[in-house]
């Protein structure tokens, strides 16, 4: 596998309109950020693997069904007996960014178990991802703590998203706490100016970004998505006479918004696409130009996301459907 990711998948309810009554229409779509940046990837041609629990329940078969369609394989996707699958409603402002109301207390993603887990066939992969939604609860917290922790002691290059949904932890602390230990395992990180925030207390991104950066020295490259404004870069050097970090930003691209649900996973999905088909490691070779085409590429993944309702239903089809919203938007 390229990238294998552990975390959550689950139902997104999305605004449809209303019904004759008057009443809010919702439609049905497949979302959870692990699940969604997979799928990003295997549009653009990786080869992807999902560890994770849905409930043995209609919801669960319709995900099951879901990713296998999307070419993600799911030998390690659980059904649990335990509870239902986890649902959340997406809540629509009138510029199309999004808010969720989770229904999952509890909910079939939190009961994934280490002991469930082939460890050796998650460092297979080239990379493995996860995110904080899954550690807001055990026994799913140790599971995705202890598996992110043993690929990373096979050599696994390991990405992580924060993915703050301060509804989901007992309080703003623990969070934190939690959300702090995930970055102790990351190669690659991606934040919002709001989880940036949240953890630095600054919403400057140099110096913030030079705060996380400095706290975790494993952390090699760290992007921050500036959702309509593009996105911000910072690379951790290893050249001789380099300067310790190499810092690039891109501008966003003008579409017509619809619904951002999933956008940030689809800007993630692509930037590991870009350093899976790079022959440079991290920190080599890598100039401030590359890393602006890396980021040009991941926001154009974001924007078509974000031109359709849902996350995976609107994630762009191919990587050259990419490069030629780039190359048209930059013509």
């Amino acid at each position: 596998m390229d990238v294998i990711a552990i975390g959550e998948v689950l139902i997104d309810f999305t605004p449809y309109g209303v019904s004759e009554q008057g009443q809010p229409l919702y439609e049905r779509n497949p979302g959870g950020a692990p699940a969604n940046v997979l799928a990003a990837l295997a549009k653009l041609g990786k080869r992807t693997a999902f560890i994770g629990a849905v409930g043995d329940d209609a919801f669960g078969a319709y995900l099951s069904d879901t990713l296998r369609e999307a070419d993600i394989n799911i030998d390690q996707l659980k059904h649990s007996k335990e509870a239902l699958t986890t649902l959340a409603f997406v809540h629509l402002d009138e510029s199309g960014d999004r808010s969720f109301t989770f229904y999952r207390r509890p909910g079939a993603d939190q009961f994934l178990r280490a002991e469930e887990i082939d460890r050796v066939a998650a460092a297979s992969a080239k990379l493995l991802h996860f995110g904080s939604v899954s550690m807001t609860d055990e026994p799913a917290r140790s599971a995705t703590l202890e598996t992110a922790a043993y690929a990373r002691s096979q050599g696994v290059m390991i990405s992580y998203d924060p993915n703050l949904r301060l509804p989901l932890w007992k309080d703003e602390a623990s969070a934190r706490t939690v959300i702090l230990e995930g970055m102790r395992l990351a190669d690659i990180s991606k934040l919002s100016e709001e989880e940036l925030l949240f953890l630095t207390g600054t919403d400057d991104l140099d110096k913030g970004s030079s705060m996380l950066m400095e706290s975790f020295n494993q952390l090699q490259l760290l992007f921050i998505t500036l959702g309509p404004h593009g996105s911000y870069c910072k690379l951790r050097t290893t050249g001789d006479g380099q300067a310790p970090y190499q810092s690039a930003r891109s501008a966003g691209y003008s579409v017509t918004v619809v619904d951002t649900t999933g956008s940030g996973d689809a800007f993630l999905g692509g930037a590991l696409y870009c350093i899976l088909d790079s022959r440079s490691p991290l920190g080599k070779e890598w100039t401030t130009s590359k890393l602006e085409r890396m980021l040009a590429f991941a926001n154009a993944m974001g924007a078509i996301t974000a031109t359709g309702k849902g996350a995976i239903p609107s994630l762009p089809s191919s990587a050259e459907q990419v490069r030629a919203f780039v190359a048209q938007r930059h013509a």
